[in-house]
């Protein structure tokens, strides 16, 4: 088994920004890594998909590993058609298929569906919140103190006009404790669009701000080989 050492690129997801991972930054780094988190224009309707990954482009390159983080895959699906990883990892992510747009990913996973049967089951409230399906497992001492950035409409129109995947090990990480993107849900779309059996770790959807040393650990061990 050969280390890679190659850099760690990350995506981030709705919003676009990359203090969501700086947990994950810096335990990366502390393990000896080197991480860029990329920063994209969420806020920008004038920014699509072509645009974020162009911007992720400027930081990879062949061999990168690259990571995204929820809508952050539809931006990975692009920036694999440019470059190939050594490894793609998606976490708690919309995984694309060619010529979908995230407008319609939900509808054709199911995941409203999978969202309200979930709350049903686990006794929380049906009617979205960010408390409630975001920040519930999240420490306060966790969250950046910047403010936070809204996702464009312009993202979820743009079709992902990739062709496949790229010639590279593609894992997926889910968090167990996701509400947003339940485990179930997660699950069958990695099997039905990937033929990929998920990882999964403790954790809600913002698993990189819930527990950032169980995604460190993941990552520097899902990293660390090139293919066999």
């Amino acid at each position: 088994m050969t280390v890679n050492k190659n850099k760690i690129v990350l995506i981030p997801g709705a919003g676009g920004m990359a203090s969501y991972w700086h947990l994950v930054v810096a335990g990366l780094t502390a393990a000896g890594r080197e991480v860029i988190a990329v920063d994209l224009p969420g806020d920008d309707e004038q920014a699509g998909l072509e645009e974020y990954r162009d911007i992720v482009l400027k930081s990879a390159a062949d061999g990168d590993v690259l990571v995204a983080q929820s809508l952050g895959g539809f931006t990975a699906a692009l920036v694999c058609e440019r470059i190939t990883p050594s490894t793609l990892i998606f976490v708690n992510a919309m995984i694309p298929q060619p010529g979908e747009t995230a407008g319609r990913w939900g509808g054709n996973v199911g995941s409203s569906e999978a969202r309200l049967a979930a709350a049903d089951a686990g006794g929380y409230p049906r009617e979205f919140d960010d408390a409630v399906y975001f920040l519930h497992d999240v420490p306060p001492q966790a969250l950046d103190d910047g403010p936070e950035r809204p996702e464009s409409e312009r993202i979820f129109e743009d079709v992902c006009a990739f062709t496949r995947w790229p010639d590279a090990p593609i894992h997926v990480l889910v968090g167990a404790d996701d509400r947003l993107f339940p485990l179930a849900l997660q699950q069958r779309i990695a099997r039905d669009r990937l033929g990929v059996e998920p990882d999964v770790i403790p954790g809600g959807h913002l698993i990189a701000l819930s527990n950032p040393q169980g995604v460190v650990e993941y990552l520097t061990a899902e990293s660390g080989a090139e293919r066999r």
